[in-house]
């Protein structure tokens, strides 16, 4: 009866039943991209029949009863929910920044403030310290952090992304202690992942277009291999064309299709071709007509619509409903 809604969507519902009072307290226990995209959901539901709440709560029951003797062995549960939630490869960093001991609440409320907020928090930090924070931001809000800095700080703060690996532990105390946050508990030995050229290029990723060119122009001048391999793990728009065709009219469904039409105009043949051949003929048909009709687009305009389109792309990639590229785990 459920099998037909995401896994965020079933949270959604699930929360929605509980009443605000309990939803509250369990949104405070998530961080902000989780709270957001369960918002989302919460606020795209409509006319849920009672039959399919009844469905979602008594899955949730099962799931719950299924679980005993909480408290023993949290560690290795945590990491087999995760890794079985995310695969091995996305679920990695995560599990690691939640069994560290280290506590790291100071770097985690910066996820909940205003990217210009942070930015003007760290604009006269040392760049190093400026790299460590922006790593640690989800991808779209670091992206959007940067925006907010000149070019050669831009370009000096995603190469140090690029180079990071790992960091100490103690590092990271002593960058929370510089946000006004009290540590617990015991310092952890082991290093903490950080960054690294994947890290860089998934903020690439989110970085407006033209911020983009010049970035990747600078940063190729300096060193043409790391610009290289960052331009690599890049996914943009014309990379849609690797999507499977599931994932394609999974894609098509959430789109608007004034925003398909702009997106298009600045697409290669191919990539066009994919688009049409996973519609209705009907429905290709008049998308092939808009787009002959459409008079001549600003190239912002194109390139705003294609990011917007891939912010979905990345969503429903997130919610393991599609499958970005043909093989490497992107996003």
């Amino acid at each position: 009866m459920s099998n037909d809604l995401t896994d965020i969507e079933k949270a959604a519902i699930l929360l929605i039943s509980l009443g605000e009072s309990d939803a509250a307290e369990i949104l405070k226990h998530l961080g902000p991209k989780e709270v957001q995209r369960i918002g989302e959901a919460m606020s795209r539901l409509d006319n849920i029949p009672q039959s399919k709440v009844e469905s979602v709560v008594s899955n949730f029951l099962e799931v719950v009863s299924d679980q005993t003797g909480i408290g023993i062995n949290n560690d290795r549960y945590i990491r087999a929910m995760l890794n079985q939630a995310l695969g091995e490869d996305k679920a990695k960093t995560l599990i690691d920044r939640i069994l560290f001991t280290t506590n790291t609440s100071g770097l985690d409320t910066l996820r909940w403030m205003d990217p210009r907020q942070v930015a003007e928090l760290i604009r006269f930090e040392h760049p190093q310290i400026q790299s460590v924070i922006v790593s640690y931001l989800e991808p779209d809000q670091a992206a959007s952090v940067l925006s907010y800095f000149d070019e050669n700080v831009r370009l000096d703060i995603v190469m140090r992304v690029a180079a990071m690996d790992q960091i100490q532990p103690q590092a990271l105390q002593e960058l929370n202690d510089m946000l006004e946050t009290q540590f617990s508990g015991p310092r952890s030995t082991q290093l903490a992942k950080l960054g690294g050229i994947k890290s860089a290029a998934e903020i690439m990723n989110f970085i407006d277009t033209q911020i983009e060119v010049e970035l990747m122009e600078s940063m190729r001048s300096v060193d043409e291999v790391l610009a290289d391999r960052i331009q690599d793990l890049m996914f943009v728009f014309d990379n849609l064309i690797d999507v499977d065709d599931r994932g394609i009219q999974v894609l098509l469904r959430e789109v608007q299709t004034d925003m398909l039409i702009i997106a298009l105009k600045g697409a290669d043949s191919g990539l066009q071709e994919k688009i049409f051949k996973n519609m209705s003929k009907r429905a290709a048909e008049l998308l092939r007509d808009d787009l002959e009709a459409k008079g001549p687009v600003r190239i912002s305009e194109v390139e705003a619509a294609q990011k917007e389109i891939l912010t979905i792309a990345r969503r429903l990639a997130d919610d393991g409903e599609i499958n970005l590229g043909s093989g490497d785990d992107m996003v």
